[in-house]
């Protein structure tokens, strides 16, 4: 039995080794992923639009999600992303801090509200085991409905831990919160386990101090 689950621990830590060398170039940026084929970069309007085509359910062991883009980037201490983004069912998700894949925050935003669906519309914390909400459940959903563009920023400051997140202008309580734990990192996009597409991606921020 122990053999067994050596076995397949071994193939599964394999297949994801092998994934993660998979790049796709967008935004101006190289990201890194799991698997380059479950993405699409298309153009709309004069714009790159990059399509999360293929969803993944987490891994089997601790649930966190796996399938977003990394972008390859010195970490930042403090950062701010804006991007145009539709989700193509219910959600999609911003990740900041990454220090790699058992470590890193993301931003749930969904059509559902925390309150409907706890695990869902909210800030999310993954520090080695399975992801942890850390935000209020309370206030509106992020999206009033899917399959349409809405203008997202997230504002992340590391050094007093704060993450903000608005949608159209509009902060969303339960997108706000605080983690001390990993005070600095890389962004990513992508979803926990559906589709959804991104555009005019900006990145700006200060890189972490050595």
């Amino acid at each position: 039995m122990n053999r067994i689950a050596y076995i397949l621990g071994a193939t599964l830590c394999a297949a994801v080794t092998a994934h993660a060398a998979d790049t796709i170039e967008v935004f101006g940026h190289q990201w890194t992923v799991f698997n380059k084929a479950d993405w699409k970069v298309t153009q709309e309007d004069g714009s790159a639009v990059l399509h999360l085509v293929t969803p993944r359910e987490p891994l089997p062991g601790p649930r966190r999600p796996i399938q977003f883009a990394v972008v390859n980037t010195p970490d930042f201490d403090k950062v701010r992303v804006t991007a145009d983004v539709k989700p193509l069912k219910r959600s999609l998700i911003i990740v900041f801090a990454y220090r790699d894949a058992a470590h890193f925050d993301y931003a749930h935003l969904s059509t559902d509200t925390a309150t409907k669906q706890p695990v869902h519309n909210g800030v999310f914390h993954v520090y080695g085991g399975e992801r942890v909400r850390i935000s209020s459940p309370e206030g509106p959903a992020a999206f009033p409905q899917s399959g349409r563009w809405y203008h997202a920023e997230l504002h992340w400051d590391g050094k007093t831990g704060a993450v903000e997140v608005s949608v159209d202008g509009k902060n969303i309580p339960a997108l706000h919160a605080v983690d001390l734990s990993l005070r600095s990192g890389r962004v990513g996009l992508g979803s926990f386990n559906e589709t959804a597409d991104f555009k005019n991606v900006s990145i700006e921020g200060t890189q972490r101090s050595q």
